[in-house]
């Protein structure tokens, strides 16, 4: 067995049943969401603490072998696909919610714990943790930390950097440090500059969460319109009006096939695109903004605005929104999501250019939309079994991130860079800015063994 000395030290140190060696095994880890790159890694293991991790990142030093942190998986942008000869270190096992202090306002979680576990902990309480990407049911804190997540409620309460008041972290030498959580301690943002690192500045194995507490009362709207122009419109103007919504959340005729075939929302199937749109906060105030919001859909011809009258009418709406991703199975064996922002001005122009590029490349592109702060999903359907299929998906996204760098926004706004988006660095950002991150990741990691191949290349490599 290829590595028998790193196997060996590895079970000794987290013991035998944590660690994976057998080439059937490593099949499972070759790939995330991002399904169109694969490379098994060497090992997978599943440290239980933060000494473990610290343990198992040592052995790999001694045996200079990098390490691929991986929470559930789900990243759409490669960020835990291994390159070159790894160890995904599996943060599943550190699935404990450690602390809930209310009167501090803070949880303290393990970066395997779910998402949406959170927010069941919390239930009752008075709090929330406001971040909630529609993977919330699967996606792991430890990831949503290492993207820098968002959500639907991110254009009202920010994303996932703005609710995390510390972290404890393991180091590329393997020394544990704890940065944060309190306030303001002086000296650089070390924090700041840990969220969204994607795993190659050092591996987050405890988090002290912000929690915030729950708005007094909501309004939910489903807004149905016979364009997408008319939608996108409607989402402006309302921010125009001074309204801050907590979401507004867009769906294209595509998404809201997938989403009636499965679910029966109750879609008209002509309609070309729906708006939820979310308000919340104190009741006084609330009836103003609905009506405002009401008549600024109006005068962009929306078909209807429907209102949820109670909470499981809420919910179901929102379950319509985050379950569309797991909606397009019913339309193709394979998608894959991309993650482009643009000024919300140009939103409808970069759906006409997103819509261009899949008939260009016989690609079939649905898209959900944050059409409040301009982040758009488009879901590229295709047969990953089919290299032709993959080569056109490819060309389509890689145009459509291209297009979205034009019209001046960025070609990731919480999925992260991975290995997808890696060859668009220095298109988006000049050589002094590419050399002060590489400085950066050379500080934290001089060996650069902490999820290589992802987020940034060293000078001189292309892949």
């Amino acid at each position: 067995m290829l590595h028998s000395p790193l196997i060996t030290d590895l079970r000794s140190a987290l013991g035998g049943e944590n660690v994976l060696s057998a080439p059937s095994e490593m099949v499972v880890y070759d790939c995330d969401a991002y399904v169109v790159e694969r490379h098994p890694p060497e090992a997978v293991i599943f440290p239980r603490s933060s000494e473990q991790v610290a343990a198992a990142v040592k052995i790999c030093r001694r045996h200079d072998m990098a390490v691929v942190p991986r929470a559930a998986g789900t990243s759409l942008a490669g960020g835990c696909v291994p390159i070159g000869p790894s160890v995904v270190l599996m943060l599943t096992r550190m699935n404990r919610i450690l602390e809930i202090d209310l009167r501090n306002r803070m949880a303290v979680v393990e970066p395997g714990v779910v998402n949406v576990n959170i927010a069941a902990a919390l239930r009752g309480t008075g709090f929330h943790y406001a971040p909630d990407p529609s993977s919330q049911t699967a996606s792991l804190i430890g990831g949503n930390a290492a993207t820098n997540a968002g959500g639907p409620h991110t254009l009202k309460y920010g994303v996932t950097v703005n609710h995390v008041l510390g972290v404890e972290a393991v180091l590329a030498d393997g020394s544990i440090v704890q940065i944060g959580p309190h306030r303001d301690p002086g000296g650089y943002d070390l924090l700041g500059l840990l969220i969204g690192s994607e795993g190659t500045l050092g591996i987050i194995t405890k988090i002290w969460l912000r929690l915030t507490p729950d708005p007094q009362d909501y309004r939910t709207f489903r807004a149905i319109f016979d364009s997408v122009e008319d939608a996108t419109n409607t989402a402006s103007e309302i921010i125009a009006a001074g309204i801050i919504p907590a979401a507004l959340e867009l769906m294209d005729q595509g998404i809201m096939e997938a989403v009636e075939a499965a679910y029966h929302f109750g879609f008209p199937p002509d309609a070309a695109a729906v708006l939820i749109i979310e308000i919340d906060g104190p009741r006084v105030g609330l009836d103003a903004q609905e009506s405002q919001i009401a008549a600024v859909c109006k005068a962009n011809r929306a078909r209807e605005v429907l209102q949820a009258k109670s909470a499981k009418e809420r919910d179901l709406l929102w379950k319509c929104r985050k379950m569309a991703s797991g909606a397009m199975g019913r339309l193709s064996p394979s998608k894959m999501s991309e993650d482009c922002v643009v000024p919300r001005k140009h939103l409808p122009a970069m759906l006409e250019k997103i819509a261009k590029a899949g008939r260009k490349h016989a690609i079939r592109i649905v898209c959900v939309a944050h059409a409040g702060d301009g982040n758009v999903h488009p879901f590229m359907l295709f047969d990953e079994r089919d290299p032709q299929q993959v080569e056109r998906v490819l060309a389509a996204g890689n145009e459509i991130l291209a297009d979205c760098l034009a019209l001046g926004g960025s070609v990731t706004a919480e999925h992260g860079i991975g290995v997808e988006k890696i060859e668009f660095m220095p298109k988006q950002f000049g050589p002094e800015d590419l050399e002060a991150m590489r400085k950066v990741r050379s500080a934290f990691d001089p060996q650069w063994k902490f999820n290589p191949g992802k987020l940034i290349e060293a000078e001189g490599v292309v892949r």
